[in-house]
């Protein structure tokens, strides 16, 4: 099976093309430009670089988050276009799975942190049980301080990836009683090789679905939709 991968939940924009767990392609941007200038041009350079046509394309991989608002809705909105110009189906891929991907085989706890701002980060729990991917806790929004007691009440040893690193290492370092690293650089932004190799697994799950059935999981209402709530409860 080939599958065009496709990540933009954080400022990291990469696309991929993988096959047969085998990355034919990886094309990675951790920089300013908005993916909205970004995705298009890359996916069309891999594409004529694997001299792969979109049309053989098996499926299309997508992001579906938590993360970026505005990264998710245009990452998703891309997949989806391709998806529907081309009939293919799309497997929705949590982007906390697909960053854990990025340790496959790794005998630790994994635990994958995105910055969430204002003390929080989005996290979930995962181990690499016999080659397969097995979540220990669902992906959720939790305070940094939260989330330390939480491990350190309930695991032992475990590896960090993900932008959440930068805020809260310091909490951590002081208070995490446990043992606990970092994952190299290499290894701890979001990339779109990871999610392919994630979505593989799961199309051998047979969860491939309708272009109509995919779209952004942010976890929680955006800053706008929060403003909006307030200021309808502060009027009534």
């Amino acid at each position: 099976m080939k599958i065009l991968a496709i990540e933009s939940s954080a400022v990291t924009a990469s696309v991929a093309i993988v096959e047969d767990d085998s990355v034919l392609a990886n094309y990675t941007i951790n920089h300013k430009k908005t993916h909205s200038q970004t995705l298009l041009p890359m996916i069309d350079e891999i594409c004529r670089m694997t001299e792969t046509d979109v049309d053989d394309l098996d499926a299309i991989a997508v992001s579906v988050g938590p993360g970026s608002f505005t990264g998710l809705r245009i990452g998703v909105a891309t997949a989806k276009g391709i998806a529907l110009a081309k009939d293919k189906p799309m497997i929705p891929v949590k982007t906390l799975e697909a960053l854990a991907y990025n340790l496959y085989g790794q005998i630790k706890t994994i635990v994958p942190i995105m910055d969430a701002k204002r003390k929080h980060v989005y996290s979930a729990i995962y181990k690499f049980e016999e080659g397969k991917l097995v979540e220990l806790r669902e992906t959720n929004l939790i305070s940094i301080e939260d989330l330390t007691k939480e491990l350190n009440e309930s695991y032992n040893d475990v590896v960090f990836l993900g932008d959440g690193i930068k805020v809260a290492r310091d909490y951590f370092n002081e208070n995490l009683s446990i043992n606990h690293c970092e994952a190299s650089p290499l290894d701890r932004l979001q990339d779109a090789a990871s999610l392919g190799l994630r979505a593989l697994d799961l199309a051998k799950e047979e969860k491939l679905v309708s272009s109509d059935d995919v779209k952004p999981d942010y976890l929680r209402p955006s800053q706008a939709e929060r403003e909006l709530a307030a200021k309808k409860a502060k009027n009534n």
